[in-house]
């Protein structure tokens, strides 16, 4: 089995021009700075922008992003269709900074909730990982058949999923 190929960041800054076909990494530069909330080279944000040397094909859905590593070291950035692609950017040592506490526990009770434009569901859970506030965690809702995803730690017991 193939391990996962992780692509990392260099410390090029060429202007990006996506072409036909291809992905805007600048655009992936704006997702992982939103998704992070920090801007490029802050600690905590994006360590450098993505290497404009990269040809990936572009994506026609929202990317899917998520913490990678248990230290939430990188962000994990899919494009969630068939034959997509993956990379992962990492993030700016944060220094001496004291970690946050976490706000949820693993195996603690839950309330996750899914909202988009006009609409907001939410329904019962388990959280599967520990996290502070606005930290990505594996969850599930209660059910026999209930596959993890991951939900943003917005408070203690609760979490959420926000559709374009």
């Amino acid at each position: 089995m193939l391990r996962r190929l992780a692509l990392t960041l260099s410390l090029i800054a060429a202007p990006a021009t996506a072409k036909p076909g291809q992905a805007d990494l600048a655009a992936i530069d704006q997702a992982v700075a939103n998704f992070t909330g920090l801007p490029l080279g802050s600690p905590g944000g994006a360590a450098a922008p993505v290497d404009r040397r990269l040809r990936l094909g572009s994506c026609g859905v929202p990317l899917a992003l998520s913490w990678y590593g248990s230290r939430n070291d990188s962000v994990q950035v899919d494009c969630p269709v068939a034959g997509g692609w993956r990379l992962y950017v990492p993030i700016a040592s944060r220094g001496a900074a004291t970690p946050a506490p976490a706000a949820i526990a693993k195996g603690d009770a839950i309330s996750i909730s899914v909202s988009g434009d006009g609409f907001a569901v939410a329904q019962p859970g388990e959280a599967l990982e520990s996290g502070p506030v606005g930290a990505w965690i594996k969850v599930r809702t209660l059910g026999s058949n209930a596959q993890p995803m991951r939900a943003r730690v917005l408070r203690p017991g609760q979490t959420g999923i926000d559709l374009p």
